[in-house]
């Protein structure tokens, strides 16, 4: 009885603070919403900044305070690994502000959000072998990533953003291409030889002088063997020879020119 009594009250008092609480916030202007709000930021507590951050916005919808507080939702969500909420925030202060001066960071954000929904938030970061493969990830979110940042660097190409969203870019589209040579080696696994060698063919066709093109030789080339396509092989081998002269894949490979195993009449 005397633990249910030590609840009530606990939740009384809960409820008086949360109360008190309110009504303080009647009082607040948009310049103490937004202070409190990043603290909560600055402290850790995403949740808390957000419901501040809305707050200061259902109170005090116009103005440029305002204005940063939908840029600062959006980093929240962000920061709380809710990538699609951060989206959802950048893509409504784009649509509704789309020639406010910091919009360029709504793109990037938006960027970001969908960079790290497909690697997860620490992805980038990590090394070693705790890191995982983005290729061995949907392409489909990769392909939205890329648009996302490819956006950002069409309309800012000067924007503070821009580098590195350049470089998450160039990433990306590797991943993708690596991407399509996870896919053939799969099939290469399961003897699907001409799926093999159409995805390593896709992936130089759609995404030339990235590091995947070296692999998607060497692929097509043990594809094409396996199919007995051998004008097919000699044509992907020289290409590799030409253009990968020191690949550790060479090393598997014989000669230019040399007598090849089933040539055992010449």
């Amino acid at each position: 009885m005397r633990s249910l009594a030590f609840l009530l009250t606990l939740w009384l008092t809960a409820c008086n603070l949360l109360s008190e609480r309110q009504e303080d916030q009647q009082d607040w202007s948009a310049n103490k919403f937004y202070s409190e709000a990043k603290d909560k930021l600055n402290e850790g507590n995403y949740t808390g900044a957000v419901k501040l951050f809305e707050a200061l916005e259902s109170r005090y919808p116009y103005g440029r305070i305002a204005q940063q507080a939908q840029l600062e939702i959006a980093y929240a969500h962000y920061k709380n690994e809710e990538p699609a909420s951060a989206i959802t925030a950048a893509d409504r202060f784009i649509k509704l502000y789309p020639n406010h001066d910091n919009v360029d960071y709504a793109y990037y954000m938006r960027g970001l959000a969908s960079f790290n929904d497909n690697w997860g938030m620490m992805g980038f970061l990590m090394k070693g072998p705790l890191r995982q493969d983005m290729s061995e990830r949907d392409s489909k979110a990769s392909r939205e990533s890329f648009e996302n940042f490819k956006e950002l660097v069409a309309r800012f190409p000067d924007s503070k953003y821009a580098a590195d969203s350049r470089q998450r870019m160039a990433y990306l589209i590797n991943a993708v291409a690596m991407g399509e040579i996870h896919t053939a080696r799969y099939y290469m696994k399961r003897k699907a030889y001409v799926a093999a060698a159409n995805r390593a063919q896709n992936a130089i066709k759609e995404y030339p002088r990235t590091p995947a093109t070296e692999e998607a030789l060497y692929i097509m080339i043990k594809a094409y063997e396996a199919l007995e396509m051998y004008d097919l092989m000699d044509d992907a081998e020289r290409v590799m020879r030409i253009n990968f002269p020191d690949s550790h894949f060479l090393t598997e490979l014989p000669e230019v020119g040399a007598k090849k195993w089933w040539e055992f009449w010449r």
